[in-house]
Parts: structure tokens; C-alpha cells; sequence
């Protein structure tokens, strides 16, 4: 063959090959039979997922505009209300009621009214009030309800109302303008406080505020402001508890002052006791780069080359508005505003098992030798879980080609704010695989499968902590919800016996002994509505051996129950549960066992805070590992955004749903309760601990 034309073969076919390089490294949408399978499950999608989904920004506008029409009440831009005026706190979906959704979802009857939730203080009224109105129909509201005192049984007393930034602002420049000046040679000599900077400190906030019903008073730890740092570690030992119940901000006072261990009466009193040197003094070099352990900045070069996850045939999963598909999965997502990532209508093998599950509340209960710390028990849906869910970071927060989405919502605003990638959702290799068996025993074999998950994550920033939340589905239809804990201890300032409450983790930093509480909603639906509770454990029975009888043995044997009350499937922290509880369904499969899905949990929970604490029924749901309840619609949330400032009388009690009623071929609702003992570590860094708490749905 001429010489020529064999080097036009090979050239030819060079450019083929390389031609077929590039399409398959830079093709985008590379063509292969996964997507077969995407185009099938993107049939799967369907519109009647909307009924759940969040409040679009044009929906939010709607209510907005609609309500400062028809309300008459003067509501003003909440970023500027002063405590006695009037405005729109929030604006969020209202889910509707489950009988409607079932009725649209199942049998094909009529949509369910789209409304929305909206909480409007009402500080001008001769009797100030919060109310909370369903509004509706969406995109268009033509009328308003108002639901408060269906649903909390009574008024919503003013007192309970969430602090909006405003009234922080409010405090601050209070204690700048009118407070701070009392004590100046103590705040400048100590702690070198230059006066021309308002953010030279940072209050940090306690909660609840106050002793008793009708409180409004704040302990505020102050704190060097570190910028670009976690001024959380950075105590300087004066905390000032400020009384801020009063409408007219010029009677707010500082009702008590702290400083190392000395209680005064004003900082006045502070200052006057300094100058006659009369206290015990320690004086606090302001943080710089060289002295500041919360910085974040890396003390060496990060090695390069971390292991990278990738979809080599593209994505298994596909997302359409508020529905997911994945393998056998299907489901409905949103970001409450308060209690964060919630889902609806989980399917698998497209039959309903989980109607509703999401977060409902967190807690952290504090100790410490210093006010503030010992005061300090919060409930984080009050602050705003959803809320604080942020950007999340592409392949640090979540894998480099996970989906990002958007969320929208309205809280202490007159307009919509959007998140940009405050959720992702990713497919995860665990590295584990989910079953496997080699065999070289009379026949040789191997069977094994990945053990490849769904994962459904925000990360909500509340103050110092960071909570990353995961919803995860795996291929044989278990749904394990976890929770990570990371971010920043909170801390006190380090003196006399401050090792009783907690570890010293710097020269004048106290990490406080506190324990977390995270609460789940989970309303199951195995086989349908109507379902029971079902154990299963084992005990040993002595047995004499049929075939020589005088050798007794002890037999393992399976014990079941059925639970036929809620008091009875209501499980507290330190009590005996058996090792095996099912939501189970009165239909059995081919070998006569009940349908159901059993409940695991795995926990590292401290102790509750007692039974006599005056503010225990406002967190009453921590004392429960596991409760099992009727579902009802007038107990549609463990918690409420009002217990945080009033736990003493708070608006939503949930051991009153505990009530003995019957549990047996009821809609149920499991209400799981996970967390975690934190004593901050003796030595290393003084960030937080990464640990992990799940609760696990499983068959």
C-alpha cells in the first residue's frame, strides 16, 4: 500500500479518536443508557407536588399587599417598628389539612386551598397581641382568618413575641448611648474600649428573658468583637442584664451588672466601686491575629488533592419544583422558616410510607458559674432554623455536582429574600456496601451491592452553632435523618470554680457544660392511615431437652406486643424501650407479618431538664426518647416560636398530647427526640466538636 495513503488512514483515524475524546469529556449531557432512565423518572414528576410547596416570592408579595389593604392596622416595615407598633412578622406556606391533601393526592378530588400563615404583632392595640391569619386562596387572597385562638386556645400575649433585629439594634445603641458612658474609666482602662467604635463589643444574647410570665428582661454576655473571627471565645467577664419589657425606650434600664464573679446594682455602681478599688480587677489585651483562638485561618498550607465524588454516567435523581425522583423514590421538600428542611408524600415503589417528617425543634440548655451561661436554655425555632439555612458552599458543604436550590421566605421584612443554594441534594457513595457475601464453601460466589444513598442537606447557622441536617434515602427504603453539630462552642468567662460547669479552653475562656435536643415529627403511613404500634424483643426461657430431659438449656424466644395507648408508647429518656418498635399496618404480607416500618434511634442524649423546672413544658417533648400520638390537626407542631420567651405559660404544651387515647389502627404520628451531652474537650482546639445524631426510620 503506497505509503501515503496508509499515513492518511492513520492521521484520519487519529483526528476520529481524538474527536471522540473531546465529545465524551466535554460533552455536558454525556449520552449513555442512564438516560433512558432519566427520561422515566422524569415521568414520574407531577404537578400534584405543588400543594406543598414553599411560598414563592410573588405569592409573599400577594399577602403582603393584600393584608396591608384589608388589615386597617397601619402595619409599618418591621425593620423599622418600634415595640408598639404594628407589623407583619412572617409570611409561610400553611400546609393543608391532611384529609384534603389525601382526598386531592389519592382519590382525585379537588385541589386544596393554597394559603399562606401569617404572624402580625399588634403592639398599638389597647392590649398588645400577636394573631396569626391563614390567608388565601393563593396567588390572589381575596379574604383572611384569624386562626389564634383556635389554635392556641386563647390570645397570644405580647410578651411572647420573638426579638426582632430591630429591637437588638435598639439595645445596643441603649447601652452605648445611655448605659456605657455610666462606667468609662472602667470600660477604657480594663478593656481598652474605644468609644468611637459601637461594635468594640458584642452582646450576646440569652435566653429566655426573664423569671417569670411577662418577663422581658436580657442578660447579655459581652464579648471583643473579633471581625472575620468567632468572637464567641473572646469573654471579657462583664455581662449586663437589661430590662427592655417597657414601650418607651427611654425607661429601659440595666436592672443588674456582672463582672468576675461581683454582682452591682448598676454600672454606675460598677464604676464608682473600681475607681475606690474595691474590686478585683483582670485586665484583657484586645484579640489580634496572634492571640485569636477562634480564627478559622489555617496555621499550615491545606494538602491538596482531597478524593472528589462524581456521577459517571450524570445524575441517577432528577428534581422538578418540589419533587424529588430517585430510583423507587419520590417525595415532596420545602425549608419551614422556623423548623427548616421538611418533606411530604414519601414514596416508595410509589406507595405512600410517610406522609409528613421534618424538624421541629432544637434545644440547648446551658451551664455555667456566670449569668448569662446559667440562664441560657434556647429553643432555636423561635431565632429561625429555616432562616438562618445559608449558601451553601460547592464542594465543601456538598459534593462539587450536587443540585443546588433556591428558597424564599419573609421574616422581619416587608419583601421576600431569597437564599441562593441553601439546599442540596445529592447522590452518595457511602463507601460501605449495603449487603455483600462471598462464598467458598461448596460453591464458590460473590454478590454484593453498593450501598449508594439520596442525600437532602441545609445547614442552619444559629449564633455560633452550625446544624447540618440530612435527610438520607436508601435503595431498600430506609430513611435515616442526622444531624451534625459543628461551628463554635459558646463560652464564659473563665474564673473561681468555672470547672464545675464546663473546660477551660483558653486563658479566659470557659466552655460551658450544655446537652442539645433535636425533635423529629414523623407521620408514618404504612399500608395506608391506619396503623398500630408493635414491639418486638427477646427473653430467655429454660427448657429441658426434648431429647435428653435432664439438661436444661435457656432459649432465646421472640416477644411481641402491641401498644394500645399513647401513654404506653411514650418512652422518656432514661427508661427500658424495647429494642424493636414498628408503626405497623393491619395488613400482613405472604408470610403473615404485619406491613410496618420499624424506628431506631441513635442517641448521645444528656440528661432533660427536670420535671419541676418551672419551664419544662415549654420543652416538655426532650423528655421523651420516642412518643407516639394520634395524629390530630390541632397538634400539628411539637414546639412553637412563642415557648422560647415564655416557657413559664408556654403556647404549645406537648405532653398534653399524651393523653391515654387508643393507638391501635389510628393515623399515628412518631414524635423522636435525639441529642447529644457536650462537654467541651480538655485540650486541642475549642471549636466544636463534629458530632453526629440521627434518628432512623427503618423496614
Amino acid at each position: 500500500m503506497n505509503v501515503k495513503v496508509v499515513t492518511a488512514i492513520l492521521i484520519l483515524a487519529i483526528l476520529t479518536i481524538l474527536a471522540l475524546v473531546l465529545i465524551i469529556v466535554f460533552d455536558p449531557k454525556p449520552k449513555s443508557c442512564s438516560l433512558a432512565n432519566e427520561k422515566v423518572l422524569l415521568l414520574k414528576h407531577h404537578d400534584k407536588s405543588l400543594i406543598f410547596a414553599d411560598l414563592t416570592p410573588e405569592e409573599i408579595d400577594e399577602v403582603v399587599s393584600y393584608l396591608k389593604k384589608t388589615l386597617q392596622e397601619n402595619l409599618v416595615d418591621i425593620s423599622e417598628a418600634e415595640p408598639a407598633s404594628n407589623c407583619i412578622y412572617s409570611v409561610e406556606l400553611l400546609p393543608p389539612t391532611k384529609q384534603d391533601a389525601l382526598l386531592y393526592l389519592d382519590k382525585g378530588g379537588p385541589k386544596p386551598r393554597r394559603e399562606a400563615l401569617v404572624v402580625v404583632y399588634f403592639g398599638s392595640h389597647q392590649e398588645p397581641e400577636i394573631k396569626e391569619y391563614a390567608v388565601g386562596p393563593l396567588p390572589k387572597p381575596t379574604n383572611f382568618n384569624d386562626i389564634t385562638a383556635k389554635k392556641y386556645k386563647g390570645k397570644l400575649p405580647y410578651h411572647r413575641r420573638p426579638v426582632i433585629g430591630n429591637e437588638y439594634t435598639q439595645i445596643r445603641n441603649f447601652l452605648y448611648a445611655k448605659e456605657f458612658p455610666k462606667a468609662k474609666s472602667f470600660l477604657k482602662e480594663v478593656f481598652g474600649h474605644n468609644e468611637s467604635d459601637i461594635e468594640y463589643f458584642i452582646g450576646l444574647t440569652s435566653a429566655p428573658r426573664g423569671l417569670r410570665s411577662g418577663d422581658r428582661s436580657t442578660w447579655f454576655a459581652l464579648f471583643y468583637n473579633t471581625r472575620g473571627s468567632g468572637y464567641f471565645l473572646h469573654p471579657i467577664g462583664l455581662e449586663l442584664l437589661v430590662n427592655h419589657k417597657h414601650f418607651d425606650k427611654k425607661k429601659w434600664t440595666v436592672d443588674k451588672v456582672f463582672y468576675n464573679g461581683q454582682y452591682f446594682d448598676t454600672l454606675a455602681d460598677l464604676e464608682k466601686q473600681y475607681n475606690a478599688g474595691g474590686i478585683t480587677v483582670i485586665k484583657i489585651k484586645n484579640v489580634t491575629p496572634d492571640n485569636d483562638i477562634g480564627s478559622m485561618n489555617p496555621k499550615t498550607n491545606p494538602k491538596p488533592g482531597a478524593p472528589l465524588q462524581f456521577d459517571p454516567t450524570g445524575k441517577r435523581y432528577t428534581v422538578k419544583d418540589n419533587q424529588v425522583s430517585f430510583q423507587s423514590w419520590d417525595f415532596s421538600f420545602g425549608l419551614n422558616v422556623n423548623t427548616g428542611l421538611r418533606f411530604f408524600d414519601i414514596r416508595f415503589n410509589n406507595e405512600r410510607i410517610v406522609y409528613e417528617i421534618g424538624t421541629q425543634e432544637a434545644i440547648a440548655v446551658y451551664g455555667s458559674n456566670a449569668p448569662g451561661g446559667m440562664i441560657t436554655r434556647y429553643l432555636d425555632g423561635s431565632f429561625g432554623i429555616g432562616r438562618f439555612s445559608f449558601e451553601l458552599v460547592r464542594g465543601v458543604d456538598c459534593p462539587y455536582l450536587a443540585t443546588y436550590v433556591d428558597t424564599h421566605y419573609l421574616m422581619e421584612s416587608e419583601t421576600p429574600e431569597t437564599t441562593k443554594k441553601s439546599i442540596c441534594i445529592f447522590e452518595h457513595n457511602t463507601g460501605m456496601p449495603l449487603r455483600r457475601h462471598y462464598s467458598n464453601m461448596h460453591s464458590m460466589y460473590y454478590g454484593g451491592l453498593t450501598n449508594s444513598v439520596l442525600v437532602v442537606r441545609a445547614v442552619s447557622t444559629l449564633i455560633n452553632y452550625d446544624y447540618v441536617w440530612d435527610f438520607i434515602f436508601y435503595q431498600n427504603g430506609v430513611i435515616e435523618a442526622k444531624i451534625y453539630a459543628t461551628g463554635y462552642i459558646s463560652s464564659s468567662f473563665y474564673f473561681a470554680d468555672g470547672k464545675d460547669y464546663g473546660s477551660r479552653v483558653g486563658e479566659h475562656t470557659l466552655g460551658t457544660l450544655h446537652t442539645h435536643f433535636i425533635n423529629y415529627k414523623v407521620d408514618i403511613d404504612v399500608g395506608g392511615i391506619a396503623n398500630s404500634v408493635m414491639t418486638q424483643d427477646m427473653q430467655f426461657n429454660p427448657l429441658n431437652i426434648p431429647w435428653q430431659t435432664d439438661v436444661k438449656i435457656q432459649r432465646p424466644k421472640v416477644v411481641r406486643n402491641m401498644l394500645e395507648t399513647e401513654n404506653k408508647a411514650a418512652f422518656e429518656q432514661n427508661a427500658k424501650m424495647p429494642r424493636y418498635i414498628h408503626i405497623a399496618s393491619n395488613s400482613t404480607n405472604k408470610w403473615g407479618h404485619p406491613r410496618s416500618y420499624r424506628i431506631q434511634i441513635v442517641s448521645f442524649a444528656g440528661e432533660p431538664l427536670p420535671k419541676e423546672s418551672p419551664m419544662e413544658n415549654a420543652m416538655g417533648w426532650a423528655r421523651y426518647k420516642l412518643a407516639v400520638t394520634k395524629r390530630k390537626e390541632d397538634e400539628p407542631e411539637s414546639s412553637s416560636i412563642f415557648n422560647q420567651n415564655d416557657p413559664w405559660t408556654p403556647s404549645v404544651t406537648f405532653s398534653k398530647f399524651i393523653n391515654d387515647e387508643n393507638i391501635q389502627d389510628q393515623d399515628l404520628v412518631a414524635w423522636i427526640t435525639v441529642g447529644f451531652l457536650h462537654i467541651p474537650p480538655l485540650g486541642g482546639p475549642p471549636k466544636h466538636c463534629h458530632s453526629r445524631k440521627r434518628c432512623w426510620v427503618l423496614p
